[in-house]
């Protein structure tokens, strides 16, 4: 199914909606700004966060190591 198809289910599912609770639910989603943290993997975060802690401890990578460490996903 596409997106265009995918829209319509949900703009007709939100239309027959009577529950107030979920109304209210589906508002401050659309309030709420996506923290892009949250909509990693958590492999990514654990990268992020031993780079981090890497960098903190002095321990810095060249750029060419960490192209060829990840090579396989460019």
């Amino acid at each position: 199914m596409n997106i265009e198809a995918r829209k319509v289910n949900i703009i007709s599912w939100i239309t027959h909606l009577t529950d107030d609770s979920i109304l209210s639910k589906i508002e401050n989603l659309q309030s709420t700004e996506a923290d892009w943290w949250d909509m990693i993997r958590e492999d990514e975060k654990s990268e992020i966060t031993q780079g981090l802690a890497e960098f903190d401890s002095g321990e810095i990578k060249t750029h060419q190591e960490v192209m060829s460490k990840y090579k396989k996903w460019l």
